[in-house]
């Protein structure tokens, strides 16, 4: 099982875009949903997670830029992203937060230009 992660592009800095992350229902659960990325020759980070009832967390680099959300109705999980940095590009994938390994999907690649 894996979960599906769309939305990525190219875009200036400054610029925003909309992932999103769909899979089964048995696959969202009641668990928590997170967003990962991977930046070239970096590892792999959580930058969002939501849990099943709303609550959010985010890392401190996406802080006041990124908002996570869910729709349990749809099993589809929401990344909005503003005010992108050049720093912000990478593979984003999404996953259970904690991850299962055998839950990563191929990641949407966002690119910033500065």
């Amino acid at each position: 099982v894996q979960l599906q992660a769309s939305g990525g592009g190219l875009v200036q800095a400054g610029g925003s875009l909309r992932l999103s992350c769909a899979a089964s229902g048995s696959t969202f659960g009641f668990n928590a949903i997170g967003w990962y990325r991977q930046a070239p020759g970096k590892q792999r980070e959580l930058v969002a997670s939501i849990s099943f009832g709303g609550r959010t967390k985010y890392a401190d680099s996406v802080k006041g830029r990124f908002t996570i959300s869910r729709d349990n109705a749809k099993n589809t999980v929401y990344l909005r992203m503003n005010s992108l940095k050049p720093e912000d590009t990478a593979v984003y994938y999404c996953n259970r937060d904690p991850y299962e390994y055998n839950f990563w999907g191929r990641g949407t690649l966002v690119t910033v230009s500065s």
